[in-house]
């Protein structure tokens, strides 16, 4: 039964990929008006969810009609908050629910997967039209993305619920798909990277995404293959096992604990590629052009996986990794709340990714790993950087410390569980780097900023 779910959603992808080129192909903006391509994704979006989650996919409608009623009822001042507090607190309530009642512990295609993208666009819009109505001064992103008229209810509804991410996503700004149903998609507009630096304008015109498609496509098949060949054989449960821990060498132990990470990656590189490759296959996702001419399909893209594999740094890791979650974090909490923005970015991340306690383990482990990381790189990094023999050691070291430091951060969050979190914290080694962690945080970070994207 677990494999069900499975099939459906992989299948249910694919058929997105399908309608997305037909959409391209057949309701292009020059053949057809924005009324009919939102009308026909949102029905294709609905018939997905239906086809994949059952009647259960209601509650994607009953928490985007109660976000919209609280968007028009509501007062301006206070719109983005109390829309804020709905959408989380119904997708915390499904949440709850599918875990504690239904099937905890499951890795299914469960419901409550494509409410946290929902989640994400809902607030991401409130934000946004409370941005549009300010007369305060807003930073270039925000002054782009503010939206300057309340979108009607189809627009809203085919925004969230459209065939093309209803299922894994990702998220985009209403801006950008607004552009994108209406054909303007193209033109000169605003562009932010992924470490929040500005760009400038660029001319554009509108060319193929086939190569990008098939490029990605072969990616999900890597992806894929690899995940099956290596998800048996690498178990991170079996880095807990008493007889494993007993007479496997330390050394050998932090070895296994990285590679059952990294056997666990292509199976979010395959569904996140699938995504993007659906939405570029419909047209969305152009992001201007390379400096050598080729276009750019990554403009909604959720992961640079080379730069995950070989980041040097906690910081370009999470750059790299889920980027819209990254950028819905940081516009709707990082760059707007007042007393440490780090760690109620890291509560709302974990509190957004579930109730499993080992989401809350790993988020907050992660922030004192952010803290400690950056106080590294602020104060010794610049010692290494006198010569290139000198920053390539720093790069290699840095690189093994990274990927430990990840793997020793997520595994709580692949075990789920209080009891075998625990019992991974219980040995010796691991909970000497959480002291480790600690005190290069307290003697080293007074000197750095707080800075997390």
């Amino acid at each position: 039964m677990l494999l069900l779910p499975l099939v459906n959603f992989v299948a249910c992808q694919l058929f997105a990929l399908l309608m997305a080129v037909w959409f391209r192909i057949y309701l292009h903006p020059s053949k057809t008006s924005p009324f009919i391509r939102h009308v026909v994704a949102t029905l294709l979006g609905f018939y997905l969810a239906l086809f994949c989650f059952g009647w259960y996919s209601l509650h994607f409608l009953v928490q985007s009609g109660l976000s919209y009623s609280v968007m028009v009822f509501a007062g301006l001042e206070h719109m983005h908050k109390y829309c804020f507090i709905v959408t989380l607190s119904y997708l915390i309530l499904c949440q709850i629910t599918r875990v504690y009642v239904f099937d905890y512990g499951m890795y299914s295609a469960d419901f409550t997967g494509p409410m946290m993208v929902i989640t994400q666009k809902i607030t991401s819009l409130a934000f946004e039209i409370h941005d549009g109505k300010k007369s305060i001064k807003l930073t270039p992103t925000q002054k782009y993305l503010a939206i300057r008229r309340m979108p009607s209810l189809l627009e809203y509804l085919s925004y969230n619920c459209n065939f093309m991410g209803i299922l894994a996503g990702p998220t985009c700004s209403y801006n950008d798909y607004k552009a994108f149903i209406e054909g303007t998609g193209y033109q000169p507009r605003h562009q932010e990277n992924a470490n929040g630096k500005e760009n400038g304008k660029y001319k554009q015109s509108e060319p193929s995404p086939k190569n990008d498609v098939i490029s990605k496509l072969c990616t999900c098949a890597v992806s894929l293959a690899i995940y099956l060949s290596l998800c048996k054989l690498l178990p991170v449960e079996h880095a807990i096992d008493d007889d494993f821990v007993s007479s496997t060498p330390f050394h050998l132990q932090v070895i296994y604990l990285y590679l059952a990470m990294l056997a666990l990656r292509p199976k979010y590189y395959f569904v996140w590629t699938l995504a993007d490759a659906i939405n570029n296959a419909a047209g969305f996702g152009f992001n201007g052009y390379n400096k050598d001419g080729s276009p750019r399909w990554d403009l909604i893209s959720n992961l640079r996986i080379l730069d995950i594999e070989f980041a040097t740094s906690f910081k370009s890791f999470l750059d790299n990794w889920n980027i819209q979650t990254a950028l819905w974090l940081k516009r709707v909490c990082y760059e707007r709340c007042a007393i440490n923005p780090t760690a109620a970015t890291f509560l709302l991340s974990a509190m957004w990714h579930g109730v499993y306690p080992g989401y809350y383990l790993t988020f907050l482990t992660g922030i004192a790993m952010t803290m400690a990381a950056r106080a590294v790189r602020h104060n010794i990094r610049p010692y290494f950087l006198v010569s290139d023999s000198y920053k390539n050691v720093y790069d290699v070291v840095t690189w093994a410390s990274t990927q430990i430091a990840i793997s020793y951060t997520v595994a709580p969050f692949v075990l789920l569980a209080v009891g075998p979190s625990l019992k991974f914290y219980r040995y010796v080694w691991y909970i000497s780097l959480h002291i480790e962690v600690s005190l290069t945080q307290s003697c080293l970070v007074s000197s750095c900023t707080d800075e997390l994207f």
